[in-house]
């Protein structure tokens, strides 16, 4: 998270909005193509793979999810496969590990410096990423006032995504 990095604008989350998802998949690759340009980073073809595979759906996939298309996309199916592709896109800020489903998004600000939180529909399972500026600077004062160092967080919470709310079938 980059000072100088731009702020991510107040919206419906990615994975509850209604959006033309051809060009959400291309668009995230090309920021992760940009990003690691910029950072001097490889971005081989399995990790470019493995974040294509993340970005084709907005609900976390488990690592073994990903080694299968891996393994029909003519990559390798050894679990290493994934799990080097995935700790690369997730150290570099290109997809965030979901810890209540011990699965993988991508990431869908990955040109913008933030603290991401994750809502999860317990019906369909699809995951949005949304900021959690409040919920952070409310635990951070929390922790603050208990003189505890926050090296780590991660928000997640568990409910009902529009698309369900109103559906009689879920």
């Amino acid at each position: 998270m980059t000072s100088g990095a731009p702020e991510i604008p107040e919206e419906t989350p990615l994975g509850f909005a209604r959006h033309d998802h051809s060009a959400c998949v291309a668009d995230g690759l090309s920021a992760a193509e940009a990003r690691c340009a910029q950072d001097g980073l490889r971005f081989t073809p399995v990790r470019r793979k493995v974040l294509e595979i993340l970005l084709q759906e907005h609900r976390a996939l488990g690592a073994y999810v990903i080694l299968d298309r891996l393994r029909d996309s003519g990559f390798g199916s050894q679990p290493p496969v994934a799990y080097r592709a995935l700790d690369f896109l997730v150290t570099h800020g290109l997809a965030h590990k979901i810890e209540r489903l011990n699965a993988f998004i991508a990431c869908a600000h990955p040109d913008a410096a933030h603290a991401p939180a994750f809502m999860i529909c317990r019906l369909c399972e699809s995951v949005a990423e949304a900021q959690s500026g409040q919920t952070r600077s409310a635990l951070g004062d929390a922790a603050r006032a208990a003189g505890f160092q926050i090296e780590r967080a991660v928000v997640e919470v568990e409910g009902i995504c529009p698309a369900c709310v109103g559906n009689p079938d879920a």
